[in-house]
Formats: C-alpha cells, structure tokens, sequence
C-alpha cells in the first residue's frame, strides 16, 4: 500500500470565533472520522498541531517564529493515511471534517526508495 499525507489547512479567524461546544463537536467529528478510517484499514497516525513552531531558513538556518503563512490559514494537523491509490485517499479526505468550516485539506504522498531512481 502507498502512504498518503492529509494536511488540514483551517481558517484561523473561523477557529478562534468557535464556542467551547462547537471546538468540542469539531473535535469529536475528527475521532469519529478517524474511527472509520482505522475500521477500514485506511489510518496509521493523526493529530492536531499546536499554532505556533519555528521556522529554520535556508543554509544560514535563520529561526523564524511562526504561524508562517502569509494568510488567514494554518496547518491545523494531519492524517497519515494509506492505500492502494491516490484516489482512494482523494474520496476519503472528502469527507475530512476540516471541509465543515471551510477549511481545506492538501493531500500528498509519501515518496518511495524507487521514486528516486
């Protein structure tokens, strides 16, 4: 099977009008998501990622404080998925929980020893 990353891109003003309940129910939606993904062999890791990291740059290895990006967006976790194929994997990130509030999932797969020859 080929592994697959789904990166969760999320609307950070979205994320921060959110109530207690509605985190609660955002969060409980990503475990039942998550449930079915193991129930049918799909899932090997997943979590949330805190807002904030360092950035190392180039080959002076600058440190950069984030969140990064320049938009409204952060990478608010990730699934580490498996499968035969990538659209398979394109089918189930439909279904990601991220899409209830807008957000956006990017899906990418994991390079193989054959991919570099």
């Amino acid at each position: 099977m080929k592994q697959f990353l789904l990166l969760l891109h999320e609307d950070i003003q979205k994320m921060s009008e959110l109530s207690p309940k509605e985190m609660q129910e955002v969060a409980n939606a990503h475990m039942n998501w998550a449930k079915k993904l193991v129930e049918a062999g799909h899932l090997i890791s997943g979590d949330g990622l805190q807002e904030k990291g360092v950035l190392i740059i180039g080959k002076d290895c600058v440190i950069k404080d984030g969140p990064y990006l320049e938009s409204k967006e952060i990478i608010g976790g990730y699934y580490l998925l498996q499968a035969d194929n990538l659209q398979t994997i394109v089918e189930l990130a439909k279904e990601c929980p991220t899409h209830l509030l807008g957000g956006t999932t990017e899906v990418r797969q994991i390079m193989e020893m054959e991919d570099y020859g």
